[in-house]
C-alpha cells in the first residue's frame, strides 16, 4: 500500500512563493511518475508539474516559469517550489503517484493553497 503525505499549502500574498512537499511511503514497486495537480471548484483537474522515471519534468505552461519540481530521494519526497504566485494559482493541489502497472494513480487528501491579493 502506498501513502502520500502533503504539506506546505496554506494562505500567501500574491506575489508570494511557497513550497509543497509529498511524502510517499509504503510499498512503491513501479513508478511512471509523480507530481502535483490542482484542482478549482467546478473546474476540471489540472496537471501542474510532474517528475518522471530517470526525472524528466513536465510543468503547465501557466507556471512554467514559476514553478520547480524535484525530488528528495532521501525522504521518498517530492518537492514543488512555486514563486511570483497569482490569485488563480488558488486550488487544491493534490500530489499523485502514477504506476507504471495498471497505470494505477495515488493520490494524496490534498492541500489547500489561496493566494490573496
Amino acid at each position: 500500500q502506498v501513502q502520500l503525505v502533503e504539506s506546505g499549502g496554506g494562505l500567501v500574498q500574491a506575489g508570494g512563493s511557497l513550497k509543497l512537499s509529498c511524502a510517499a511511503s509504503g510499498s512503491i514497486v513501479s513508478i511512471r511518475s509523480m507530481g502535483w495537480y490542482r484542482q478549482a471548484p467546478g473546474k476540471q483537474r489540472e496537471l501542474v508539474a510532474s517528475i518522471a522515471n530517470l526525472g524528466r519534468t513536465n510543468y503547465a505552461d501557466s507556471v512554467k516559469d514559476r514553478a520547480t519540481i524535484s525530488r528528495d530521494y532521501a525522504k521518498k519526497t517530492i518537492l514543488l517550489q512555486m514563486n511570483s504566485l497569482k490569485p488563480e494559482d488558488t486550488a487544491v493541489y493534490y500530489c499523485n503517484l502514477r504506476t507504471w502497472v495498471d497505470e494505477y494513480d495515488y493520490w494524496g487528501q490534498g492541500t489547500q493553497v489561496t493566494v490573496s491579493t
